[in-house]
């Protein structure tokens, strides 16, 4: 199989599809890897590398979308990539159909087989290519929060950790999945005063168990959800539902019980948003101000940290993308479950149940085409 791998064109996405190492791999398995020119080099990985590793270094984006049997990506096309994408070409990246109705009809009308990292699942319901960009993103909003909870960003002014004599900053995490987990470690290993509210009991008892009096677990309610918003200094929202737009957990009216100077870092942003108020934004302008609550709704958050969340991404994804390209993706389909569970279009047609759900799409079964 053909492989192409072009340069994320997103603002301020340092991220690659794949590393030299990726580019190894497939072409070890006699796949033909074509990669863009300075794909790589925001993170230090150099055409020269790539060309050393086995890759084809192609001076034209274009010329890689024309001959490539599959597309490997970090971030969903653009607008500028949509007139690139090939019929029956397969596209293997991050694709959060479920907010993007633009690209699904784009991807339906071009016959794009589409298979989003962020819906491969397993038997046990994990998200294997989505969890390390959840934990770098549940990491860097404890970060992130404290920053911008700084006086000169318009913040509280709270030291999160505390000093003796003075409280502990407030943080409320809504959603104790990945993200929530991975923020909740940093929250409290900062020392602050961490609550984290989820709609699973058996979640809760999980976190407690972990992490014991360090924190408050609670059950996710509209009236504790209002009471932790009161008296927090920072929130974040890391509500997942696979595939799917994120529920609007936090409502515009909610803002008006927030301290001014709050911070709200909205991981859930790639899927719509947990927050009314929720609207993307970029590493270079990242916020923006809602009735005196400071939102930080970065749609790329692992871009920032972009050799780190590369290696991480690419150890996970490339066992999926070396099964499609060994079988092609119809016979990938029918011998992995997680890979089957994957794909979001296919021959014109809307094969993700959540994602059709959103855009009152026909949904039709993958088993039923291929």
């Amino acid at each position: 199989m053909k492989i192409g791998c072009v340069k994320e064109i997103k603002e301020q996405e340092y991220r690659v599809g794949m590393t030299p190492s990726s580019v190894r791999a497939f072409c070890d398995h006699g796949h033909e890897v074509m990669i863009e020119t300075e794909a790589g080099d925001g993170i230090g990985f150099s055409d020269q590398q790539y060309s050393k590793a086995g890759a084809i270094i192609k001076q034209n984006k274009k010329e890689i979308f024309n001959n490539s049997d599959m597309i490997v990506k970090v971030k969903e096309p653009l607008p500028e990539e949509y007139d690139l994408l090939q019929e029956n070409q397969i596209l293997f990246t991050y694709l959060h159909l479920a907010a993007m109705e633009e690209l699904t009809e784009v991807l339906m009308e071009k016959k794009v087989k589409s298979v989003a990292y962020e819906t491969i699942e397993t038997e046990n319901g994990q998200l294997p290519c989505l969890k390390p960009m959840s934990e770098i993103a549940g990491r860097l909003s404890i970060q992130e929060g404290a920053k911008y909870l700084e006086k000169p960003f318009g913040g509280r002014g709270i030291l999160l950790g505390g000093v003796p004599g003075v409280r502990r900053g407030k943080i409320t995490i809504i959603g104790g999945g990945v993200a929530g987990l991975n923020a909740c470690k940093i929250a409290t290993g900062i020392g602050a005063d961490v609550t984290i509210l989820d709609i699973d009991p058996e979640r809760l008892e999980y976190l407690d168990n972990l992490f014991g009096s360090r924190i408050t677990t609670l059950y996710s309610t509209e009236s504790n959800i209002k009471k932790v918003l009161e008296e927090s200094d920072v929130v974040v929202g890391a509500v997942l539902v696979h595939g799917a737009q994120a529920p609007k957990i936090i409502r515009k009216e909610h803002l008006d019980i927030i301290k001014d100077g709050a911070v709200l870092v909205d991981i859930s942003v790639d899927q719509g948003g947990c927050a009314e108020t929720t609207k993307p934004t970029t590493h270079e302008d990242p916020i923006y101000m809602v009735d005196g609550v400071i939102h930080y709704c970065v749609a790329n958050m692992p871009g920032v940290v972009a050799l780190s969340s590369t290696k991480a991404l690419t150890s996970t994804t490339l066992p999926y993308g070396l099964q499609i390209a060994d079988k092609g993706l119809e016979k990938a389909v029918k011998d992995s479950d997680a890979i089957r569970l994957g794909v979001n279009t296919y021959d014109g047609k809307c094969v993700y149940p959540n994602v059709a759900q959103a855009f009152d799409l026909e949904y039709h079964s993958i088993d039923n085409i291929i």
